[in-house]
Parts: C-alpha cells; structure tokens; sequence
C-alpha cells in the first residue's frame, strides 16, 4: 500500500518587515535589502495572515470573513500570495 503526502502551503511573511500605514494603503519596507513595496489594505491583510500557521485556504476563509464576502476568494487569495512572494517579502513555498 502507498502511502500519499500533500505538502500544505502555508506560506510565512518575512521577518523584520516594517509595515506602516500609508494614504491609500500601506508602505512595508524590507531593511535587509532597503526595499520598499505600497501594498494596498487587503494585500496586507493576507500578508498579516502569512504566518507559517495558516494555509491559503485558511487565509481565504479568514479574508472572506473579515470583509464579510459571500464567496470565498480564492483567485485573489492566490494571486496575491504569488506576488508577494515575487517582491520577496513572502517566503517561498517549501
């Protein structure tokens, strides 16, 4: 009998990110590489939610919840956590 794993995502945002709020959304500034990147509200709510102890599904429900949305978003869940893991400041999956 074989026995089949499924690696879960659960993505983690980098540490010592510097968040701070901004007129039209929030600028997180990476001291490592003195980067800094404009995210708007929701994308640092799904940064916030990258804690190595959520999966995207997890961080899809919680951000429907939070908005009070009547279907999950998952699109924009996932298309967000791909780009933050493009700018670098999510860490890659495993």
């Amino acid at each position: 009998m074989t026995t089949v794993t499924c690696a879960v995502d659960r993505p983690k945002s980098l540490e010592g990110l510097d968040i701070s709020e901004s007129e039209g959304g929030y600028i997180i500034y990476q001291p490592d590489l003195d980067r800094v990147h404009f995210l708007n509200h929701s994308a640092v709510v799904i940064l916030e939610l990258c804690n190595r102890e959520n999966s995207i599904p997890e961080i899809t429900g919680l951000v429907q919840q939070a908005y009070g949305l009547t279907e999950p978003p998952e699109q924009m869940v996932a298309e967000t956590v791909a780009k933050l893991r493009e700018q670098g400041i999510v860490e890659p999956a495993d």
